[in-house]
């Protein structure tokens, strides 16, 4: 073999060796890779290494175009220490309690006696067996400053013996057509006039007065609430139910005033409630006789009837009084607002976003005797949504046929609580 046959076969075995070194690096690489994600895969999830951070301005980029995840899981309800405290003092209260609570009735309802001017031991014994929520009181049972005084304190002492709660001492004294005191010379305090004077002016400071006027006078006799100011829009010039007890026309102008009003009211430590929901301004017929009838659909509903009360709501109103309005065009039929799941539920408190307390109007006006039972109007409005019943016809059927309810089942206890926690909250908050 000459030397460039010598040199030929070197460079052959160079390169066979290199190739061989090159074959065994890549199976050596291959063998490394699967021992590691083999390790990996099978290691612990929290030992694994972390991903690298993203940065979540790329991440928003990058989605510009797709659709976002939403988190559709409902947050947790933050609970305020006031409702805590409710929701403490109602775990301790029996079934027939609560629903007593749900009640405001007349004193003659509660002691059975034909015309009632004071609160002694019958009230008291009477009121042990069922602790209703609230008593109103008409222009019979009031004769004057000094009994009436006594009356109410008599009362309240009952109720804070027995329940360990203030009751709601209400009365309707809304000025000029409808006033149970300011009519009676005896208690020698001025009416603050129609509501509808003072709207006509278009100074709030005047319904601000009004209020301030009202619960003065009615606190200083032991009133806590006053079913007033009327929120209704008198959308209908020929309504005469309401006429001249509205500020007027002009849903924005009404709701100002309302507010006004209510500050006024607050202010002495009395409460207002607004009325009617969702307005008694624009009908015809009288509900005290029979079923009337707002012919609107929710969207003119919101432009006109509602406003005052979605301005009421979000002024931290703790009373609202749902009418026995029908509203066929939003329900679907006859039933009274203050019967209605759609008029309480969906609309006042779905949409207006209320969590005060709804309560009737009288129960015992046409609108609900002409069609429903006691206990029958009694477990529709619970079920609807409403807190508070306000003078059934037959006191003792409405407390029987909702009792009853709870124990059957068609209405859950805990669709109770949720309501006497409402009660009670205002409750311990009251002066």
């Amino acid at each position: 073999m000459d030397k460039e046959e010598r040199r030929l076969k070197r460079q052959n075995d160079t390169k066979k060796a290199v190739a061989v070194v090159a074959v065994f690096l890549v199976i050596l690489a291959a063998v490394i890779g699967a021992a590691v994600f083999a390790v990996v895969k099978f290691m612990p999830k929290n030992s694994r290494p972390a991903a690298p951070e993203v940065d979540s301005t790329e991440v928003t980029e990058s989605t510009e175009s797709s659709e976002i995840s939403v988190n559709t899981e409902k947050p947790e309800a933050v609970i305020t220490p006031e409702t805590q405290q409710a929701v403490d003092f109602v775990a301790g209260m029996t079934l027939e309690q609560k629903i007593a609570q749900m009640f405001v009735i007349t004193p003659e309802a509660l002691t059975g006696y034909p015309n009632v001017t004071a609160a002694g031991d019958t009230t008291k014994t009477c009121y042990q067996q069922k602790p209703v929520g609230g008593i109103i009181y008409m222009e019979e049972n009031l004769l004057g400053s000094e009994q009436t005084t006594k009356m109410l304190t008599d009362m309240q002492a009952i109720a804070e013996e027995t329940t360990g709660l203030p009751a709601f001492l209400s009365v309707d004294e809304e000025g000029g057509t409808v006033t149970r005191i300011a009519k009676n010379e005896a208690f020698g305090v001025n009416d603050v006039g129609n509501m509808s004077e003072i709207g006509a002016s278009g100074d709030t400071s005047k319904a601000g007065q009004a209020g301030v006027t009202l619960g003065t006078y009615l606190k200083a006799l032991g009133f806590n609430v006053d079913f007033a100011p009327v929120a209704d829009v008198l959308t209908n010039p020929d309504n005469t139910v309401i006429g001249t007890r509205s500020f007027g026309s002009d849903p924005q102008t009404v709701a100002d005033m309302v507010s006004a009003e209510l500050q006024g009211l607050q202010s002495q430590g009395v409460y207002g409630v607004v009325k009617h929901f969702p307005g008694h301004g624009g009908t015809v017929g009288d509900s005290h006789e029979a079923v009337v009838t707002l012919d609107k659909g929710i969207e003119d509903l919101m432009a006109a009837e509602l406003v005052p009360f979605e301005r009421a709501v979000q002024d931290g109103v703790s009373f609202v009084m749902v009418g026995h309005i029908s509203v066929p065009s939003v329900v679907g039929d006859d039933t009274p607002a203050s019967l209605s799941q759609m008029m309480v539920s969906s609309v006042l408190r779905e949409q207006l976003g209320y969590d005060g307390i709804v309560i009737t109007d009288a129960l015992n006006m046409g609108a609900v005797t002409g069609n429903y039972s006691s206990d029958q109007a009694a477990v529709l409005a619970v079920n609807a949504g409403v807190d508070m019943l306000l003078m059934p016809q037959d006191y003792e059927a409405a407390y029987n046929g909702l009792l009853a309810a709870v124990q059957e089942g068609t209405i859950s206890e805990e669709r109770i609580d949720e309501s006497v926690v409402r009660i009670v909250r205002v409750k311990l908050s009251l002066e």
